[in-house]
């Protein structure tokens, strides 16, 4: 098979600053420039596509050029690269810009999810549509107290007990952002999961999702402390 990695880049991130591309741990060309690093060694059924609307992104990925084979860069449009564009229509630009047979949605948001992560959730893929899976979503396996504001119940309690053991509780699933892996045609449709998806579990540290300026610090910290 032949398979797409798919990475969205737009520029006008409001919570952190310039979140892709300003310095990580010392890292000039932050976030977008650790994750090509991460994708240099890519097996030759692979494509790389980077879509986005940043200048500061295209001169980045244009350093790997000839470092990455089958890289693109795609100029996404404006229209696609707001803040409040229906997510549907950014997947539907994936199935439209990306020619493998299936599509990897990933983020360079995830830092820690490397490419070892990303061949080792495809294998689990390849596995699962020999039994009847259609797709994979990554995440964490999440056995917290989760508590309603409005009630005031504790919303994953299997007891009738008001505040139960930890290890009574529901066993849930917390979808990281790291990877969604489905067919082309999927992606075409809007959709980047499939109706059976198996769930990849990874651990807490490769979990981590930049979203807000505290988890931007906090992967800087776990960088410097553990990847260096």
């Amino acid at each position: 098979m032949k398979y797409s990695i798919f990475i969205p880049v737009r520029k006008g991130s409001k919570r952190v600053i310039k979140k892709n591309t300003r310095a990580f741990a010392g890292i000039s060309g932050g976030l977008l420039f650790l994750k090509l690093s991460q994708l240099m060694n890519l097996p030759e059924n692979f494509e790389l596509i980077i879509s986005t609307n940043d200048k500061a992104c295209f001169e980045i990925t244009k350093n790997f050029q000839n470092k990455i084979k089958n890289l693109k860069i795609i100029d996404r449009p404006n229209t696609l690269g707001k803040s409040n564009t229906p997510l549907g229509e950014l997947i539907k630009h994936a199935g439209e810009v990306c020619s493998g047979d299936a599509i990897l949605w990933t983020h360079v948001t995830s830092p820690f999810c490397n490419a070892k992560e990303y061949l080792e959730a495809i294998k689990k893929y390849e596995d699962g549509l020999g039994k009847n899976y259609d797709s994979l979503i990554s995440g964490r396996d999440y056995k917290e107290f989760l508590l309603d504001k409005n009630s005031g119940k504790i919303v994953n309690n299997n007891t009738k007990l008001p505040w139960p053991r930890t290890q009574d509780l529901s066993e849930w699933f917390e979808i990281n952002n790291a990877i969604f892996l489905t067919s082309h045609k999927n992606f075409k449709n809007g959709n980047r999961t499939g109706s059976r998806p198996i769930l990849y579990t990874q651990n807490k540290m490769v979990s981590l999702d930049i979203d807000y300026e505290e988890d931007f610090k906090i992967a800087e910290a776990i960088y410097e402390r553990f990847y260096r």
